[in-house]
């Protein structure tokens, strides 16, 4: 019961990753090739990606191309290689006049054209290559029209003719809309008046809007963000359609790979540690401490965040409550992102005004997210909304403690402790404002204080199992449901 997919993708972790795309695409495909799927993924040769100096080969009948979209014709080539920490081949499109720029996105006006190419080219070397996928599997407004080229500029060629559709929705903040002025170079020729013409006369087109009408399966990265999105709060317009297709809308929890983020054989840290013997993350925090020069020892609760710094993060939250909090509390914290200016500076204003009791890094590092996940008592997520989320489920496994908004993914995968029961993985916050922000971070610094609880939350999210083993067998239901036994 194997099946043949096209996955198409702007990002794949770890060669380009701006968020939870990146690494969703790597586990689930890496999932799906494991359990004997032919799956053929596609991603930009962005050019952080040729200077990764990976070893790419030159697919012989893959060369010397181009793809038209309009009046623009950029010529193309593909390149394959295997993704890092496994034996998967990926598909590079190198089309330098679209992906040979600083970085995976651009604020240019041809960004629009710079997906349309993707998803048009995974569809003709699909043909060049005599696949007929079972499943086309697009993720965001990045590859959304694949289902509508799908039932018009491929509805010609049989190879298709069983072809099913899945869009993936990893976050409906960003729909890819452009100007109408460009419909032309969507192909679709008689298929334009399957375009949402609303939206034309108002001119403009919105990438994800088409996706949603025209997939054959809509997916969402939690259930809880399924069912979010498909009201006006939280879909920035989508709602009305999402309703109207609640029958083919699911939301599947994003799973762990738990090769990349297990404190029992972690790259990253030198000393390892689990549920049975947790030393080693005590030594991990005094290591830590030590590094950054933190005024603060084992007694001290020590907070983490690794995020990109926007609005959707809750980073508003933070300024109200936390000068307050380490005034007054024995409490440390441990920052590590970047994003929006004031946000960075905010930040960084409160390293200063506590020296040896915040640090930030601005910016990214793997190895340190690994060392905050591993090191820190508890980890702040309070997000505005969290399609699904990731951060919060690593922390689980390396036994810090979550303290998250009931969100999304957040509210599907990390449960408040009741410490009448001892029941519960993390403490969650109901209300957006800075008030729950408070509240959680004074519950964590009581729970702190009384050591047995402490110990059994921890223990609690320690003993959970977000493995795409599990998670990626959803997507196997789904698959079986639209395209049959295989």
């Amino acid at each position: 019961m194997s099946y043949r997919v096209l996955f198409v993708t702007a990002e794949y972790a770890p060669l380009a990753k701006t968020g939870g795309l990146a690494d969703v695409s790597t586990a689930l495909t890496r999932f799906l090739h494991r359990r004997g799927d032919d799956v053929r993924v596609f991603v930009p040769l962005y050019r952080r990606i040729a200077e990764q100096r990976l070893e790419l080969v030159p697919v012989e009948f893959l060369q010397g191309l181009e793809v038209r979209l309009g009046a623009h014709v950029y010529p193309y080539r593909v390149l394959t290689g295997i993704a890092p920490g496994s034996d998967l081949a990926l598909y590079f499109v190198d089309c330098p006049a679209l992906y040979d720029r600083p970085g995976v996105y651009s604020s240019d006006a041809d960004e629009h054209r710079r997906f349309l190419a993707l998803t048009r080219v995974a569809l003709d070397c699909a043909q060049r290559m005599g696949f007929a996928p079972h499943i086309l599997h697009c993720n965001d407004w990045h590859t959304a029209f694949g289902p509508l080229l799908l039932k018009t500029a491929y509805a010609w060629d049989r190879l298709f003719a069983a072809t099913r559709s899945v869009l993936t929705i990893h976050n409906i903040g960003y729909q890819g809309v452009f100007g109408a002025e460009h419909a032309a170079e969507l192909g679709l020729g008689a298929g334009d008046a399957l375009l949402h013409q609303d939206d034309l006369r108002a001119g403009r087109i919105n990438s994800m809007l088409h996706g949603v009408l025209y997939a054959d399966l809509v997916t969402t990265v939690s259930p809880t963000y399924a069912r979010e999105i498909c009201t006006p709060e939280y879909s920035l317009g989508l709602d009305p359609f999402l309703r109207a297709r609640a029958d083919h809308l699911v939301g599947i929890l994003n799973g762990v790979d738990y090769d990349e983020w297990d404190p029992r054989h972690d790259p990253y840290l030198p000393v390892h540690f689990d549920a049975d013997d947790r030393a080693g993350k005590a030594e991990l925090k005094r290591r830590l401490l030590a590094q950054l020069r933190l005024d603060a020892g084992p007694a001290t609760l020590l907070f983490g965040l690794v995020s990109r710094l926007v609005a959707q993060k809750g980073i508003d939250l933070l300024p109200p409550v936390l000068p307050d909090l380490l005034s007054g509390h024995d409490c440390a914290l441990v920052a590590l992102g970047s994003g929006e200016p004031g946000y960075e500076e905010f930040l960084a204003s409160l390293q200063r005004a506590f020296p040896g009791r915040v640090v930030f890094h601005r910016g990214y590092s793997e190895e340190l997210a690994h060392w905050i996940e591993a090191s820190c008592d508890a980890f702040l997520m309070p997000s505005l909304y969290e399609p699904c989320g990731l951060n919060q489920m690593y922390s689980l496994r390396y036994g810090t403690v979550p303290l998250v908004r009931r969100t999304g993914g957040l509210a599907d995968s990390v449960a408040p402790y009741s410490p009448a029961h001892g029941s519960g993985t993390g403490i969650v916050f109901e209300h957006f404002d800075p008030a729950g922000l408070r509240w959680a971070m004074e519950a964590a610094l009581a729970l702190w204080r009384e050591p047995a609880h402490w110990q059994r939350l921890v223990l609690n999210g320690m003993a959970q199992d977000f493995s795409w083993e599990r998670q990626g067998a959803l997507y196997i239901d789904e698959y079986r449901r639209l395209a049959g036994p295989g």
